[in-house]
């Protein structure tokens, strides 16, 4: 958390309120390190993983906390429902499973930068629909 507070301080000025609101560009940057995080890991064997768990006791949420979980899950997929299938999966593919907008255009044979239009248009899509708004 400190290294993401770290970069929006020092990259403040990159920041641009006419091309998004505050918040999105936050987490924008948190998910950006967090990814860059993950690749950096060397590989877990499946036993590092189980010992890993072992050693740490998780409480796990709240059956409330569950509830709300599992309706914004619902939400999302109802969401991810209204978008064309080659569209939603290219999310999926970026947000979900970190594949790089070069890969995902070679995997659906489109150029870059209509890769990064499907991508923009889909999370507008997205957004909308979460929000209650038609698309």
């Amino acid at each position: 958390m400190q290294e993401v507070y770290t970069r929006i301080w020092l990259r403040a000025h990159r920041f641009d309120a006419a091309r998004g609101r505050g918040m999105t560009w936050i987490i924008t940057v948190a998910r950006n390190l967090a990814i860059d995080r993950l690749r950096a890991r060397p590989e877990e064997t499946q036993a590092d993983s189980d010992d890993h768990f072992d050693a740490v006791a998780d409480p796990g949420p709240r059956a409330e906390s569950r509830l709300v979980a599992l309706g914004e899950a619902r939400r999302i997929a109802e969401c991810f429902g209204t978008l064309e299938p080659d569209r939603a999966k290219a999310l999926r593919g970026a947000y979900l499973d970190g594949l790089s907008y070069a890969d995902l255009a070679d995997r659906h044979a489109v150029p870059l930068n209509t890769m990064r239009t499907w991508l923009r248009r889909g999370l507008q899509a997205l957004r909308s629909c979460m929000d209650g708004q038609p698309t």
